[in-house]
């Protein structure tokens, strides 16, 4: 890179917001950018997320003895061929982010599914991701997105209950405008876990994902949202509950309420 108008990749990008540029690399990097300002714009919003979880995670920082002895041993790496020629050690850094981030998220939330290892799928913050998925996969189904039907209830949550080794009553939410499709075994962090599927009368359908939670803690409502999908998701006792479905929040909100308050009785 010689000249303002030489292009600069995107791994040269992300090397630069990561610092691992030596100052000669950055100042062409900064030379481009400076003729570039919807990449700069684009870098300046990767550093302010980049601080703002810093921000963040700035009170559960903990200094280890072997830091130092990380650190240069990435610098060493990092002389031997820059991250401008490897475009892998970037990847390799945002890897290391993500791990760094979900461990704090698992010490941020309680686990919610134990037994044999899963990973990835440790704490509370995996269901509403679980449920997200078994939503879009199965509430857009037009000929099959039940196994057992309303009209074999009493089935149903025996199966299910089995399965998840807890008894299943299953809400009755036709005073709130929602009728049951029926229900499906689903996999929940590699175990057995039950999803529960109602429709209003425009065939609007929600779902309502149970998953077990082996050691038992709760949590209070939690709320999460990824484009038009809302998810309202808890812990109680043994089981993991989460509701989903493309609906306003305040809509779901009272599905979640009648689902917790039957499955409380």
């Amino acid at each position: 890179m010689t000249d303002r108008n030489t292009p600069v990749s995107e791994n040269d990008l992300h090397a630069y917001v990561d610092g691992f540029l030596d100052p000669d690399q950055r100042r062409e990097v900064e030379t481009w950018l400076d003729a570039n300002p919807d990449a700069a714009a684009m870098v300046a919003d990767w550093q302010r997320q980049n601080a703002d979880i810093r921000d963040l995670f700035a009170s559960l920082a903990e200094a280890r003895a072997d830091d130092d002895t990380l650190v240069s041993k990435a610098g060493a790496r990092t002389e031997r061929g820059s991250a401008r020629n490897h475009p892998r050690l970037w990847q390799a850094a945002a890897a290391v982010t993500i791990f760094v981030g979900g461990t704090v998220a698992g010490q941020l939330a309680p686990p919610l599914f134990t037994g044999e290892p899963q990973p990835a799928l440790q704490s509370v913050a995996t269901l509403p991701d679980q449920s997200r998925s078994a939503f879009l996969i199965y509430a857009s189904d037009i000929r099959h997105p039940v196994e057992v039907g309303a009209d074999e209830q009493q089935h149903l949550a025996a199966w299910l209950g089995k399965r998840l080794d807890t008894p299943l009553r299953i809400p009755n939410l036709t005073t709130i405008g929602l009728k049951l499709v029926g229900g499906r075994l689903v996999p929940v962090s590699g175990k057995a876990g039950a999803l529960l599927m109602y429709e209003d009368d425009a065939g609007e359908r929600i779902t309502v994902l149970l998953g077990r939670n082996e050691e038992n803690r709760e949590t209070s409502f939690r709320y999460a949202s990824l484009g038009d999908l809302e998810t309202f998701y808890w812990i109680d006792g043994p089981i993991g509950y989460a509701v989903t479905g493309e609906i306003s929040r305040e809509r779901l909100q009272q599905v979640a309420d009648e689902c917790y308050r039957q499955f409380e009785t």
